[in-house]
């Protein structure tokens, strides 16, 4: 069976904690992405910060988002998985944290990519891609 690393998009664009939240917006959309993993010092994810967050904890919130930092927005702490994780595995986890991008990290818990539900609908796996739609659009945890 494949590993996550079959499907991940490798070196993902990041951010740090205070990074200003409008290059945040400008990289998701440099790399045509919804979501931005924010990684310390060392490189080793803490939260992310996904085009809803923006949406609905700053804009929604009536926050100025001129005046954000990606730690304003962000999510965290996140979900992540190893680069031996099998695709089963990973589609498993997303399913049950109901979540549609998981991030990948190596074996010193460092950023390594992303995974998300378009990268199993790409690479051909509906059936997975379909089961984890499903179970993240039930309603319950956010």
């Amino acid at each position: 069976m494949s590993d996550i690393t079959s499907v991940m998009t490798s070196n993902p664009s990041s951010c740090r904690i205070d990074t200003p939240l409008a290059d945040v917006a400008q990289m998701m959309v440099d790399s045509d992405c919804g979501m931005i993993p924010v990684v310390d010092e060392a490189n080793k994810p803490i939260g992310a910060v996904t085009d809803r967050d923006i949406a609905t904890r700053i804009v929604a919130a009536g926050i100025d988002a001129g005046l954000s930092s990606a730690g304003d927005a962000m999510t965290s702490p996140v979900k992540t998985v190893t680069m031996t994780t099998s695709l089963y595995d990973a589609t498993c986890v997303m399913e049950a944290e109901k979540i549609r991008r998981v991030i990948v990290v190596d074996g010193d818990g460092q950023l390594a990519g992303v995974a998300a539900l378009a990268d199993l609908a790409l690479a051909g796996k509906s059936e997975a891609t379909a089961q984890v739609v499903k179970e993240v659009s039930e309603p319950g945890k956010a």
